[in-house]
């Protein structure tokens, strides 16, 4: 004990430090908890907190039943697994690749062409990604130019396309960011095993599979376990933008779903009950993935 409180007055200036930190943490991610009595509320704006009528799981059991809800769930795990897997391999595979670029103005340029699409808004991107998916846009151009299809297609007019649209438009917004962190993971292992693979007449390839990739396992590991914990965070955005009336049925996820049918209908009972929801699978996720990679005696992230 004194040795714990002699390391706190050592640190006390890294300690007030971390205070603005956990007074934002208590605002903005537990206080904001104490809303989730709504979910068991028939809940109206204008009453006060005791004179709210309480209905137990009814909305929960309405989630449960709703034939819309549980079509919103099946396109929610569909397009974040899409996205999970698409964006660890080409990030991983992006990373790998630049690494091995040996031009350092070259590589600089790639790295920074690759990452400048994750600062452009969801609102330009997804207009974007319209215009090249419309009727005359650049892909019905080239596939028509190539003899692939005779028509035009209208790409987000047809729902079963929607999950892969959304995957290529995610992995292309945020592929070179996400490559950043495994580049840094890359630096991070010793030269002189390449050295020593060189020596010993390893080709490019094994250099990579042997000991590229494996000196990243700790950072795929625990990235991998932290997505697994937002499996139910497929986004707002991107499905908002570029759903529409005739994909709705791929593209709606559980955010559009609250907002459409419980922020903009006033039904904020359900609405805190699919964010309690999702909010509740994900944290059972996170612990499942933690102490499966555990006991795989793999690293984890507590």
């Amino acid at each position: 004990m004194k040795a714990f409180l002699k390391k706190c007055k050592d640190q006390q200036a890294l300690l007030w430090m971390t205070v603005p930190f956990i007074i934002w943490v208590f605002i903005f991610k537990y206080l904001p908890v104490w809303g989730w009595t709504m979910a068991f509320q028939d809940f109206k704006p204008a009453l006060n907190f005791s004179d709210q009528e309480w209905v137990g799981f009814k909305h929960f059991a309405f989630l449960f039943t709703d034939d819309r809800f549980l079509g919103v769930l099946r396109n929610t795990l569909a397009q974040s697994l899409i996205n999970l897997v698409l964006g660890f391999v080409t990030a991983i595979t992006l990373a790998v690749l630049i690494n091995e670029l040996s031009n350092m103005k070259f590589k600089r340029v790639v790295q920074t062409i690759s990452y400048l699409p994750h600062f452009l808004s969801w609102v330009v991107a997804a207009a974007l990604v319209s215009s090249v998916l419309s009727i005359d846009g650049i892909i019905n151009e080239i596939l028509m130019g190539l003899g692939l299809i005779d028509d035009e297609i209208l790409w987000l007019g047809i729902g079963e396309y929607f999950w892969g649209i959304l995957g290529a438009a995610e992995t292309w917004k945020n592929v070179g960011w996400n490559a950043i962190i495994y580049l840094a993971a890359i630096s991070m292992i010793d030269q002189e095993q390449y050295e020593a693979a060189k020596i010993d007449g390893a080709s490019r390839i094994q250099r990579i599979f042997y000991i590229t990739i494996p000196g990243m396992k700790s950072v795929i590991i625990v990235l991998l376990i932290m997505n697994i914990g937002y499996i139910l965070e497929a986004g707002f955005e991107p499905q908002y933008l570029l759903g529409n009336g005739q994909n709705v049925e791929y593209s709606e996820n559980i955010d559009v779903f609250v907002i459409k049918y419980g922020i903009s209908m006033f039904n904020f009972s359900l609405a805190t009950a699919a964010g309690m929801f999702k909010t509740v699978i994900s944290f059972i996720f996170l612990i499942a993935a933690n102490s499966f990679s555990k006991k795989m005696g793999q690293g984890g992230l507590y």
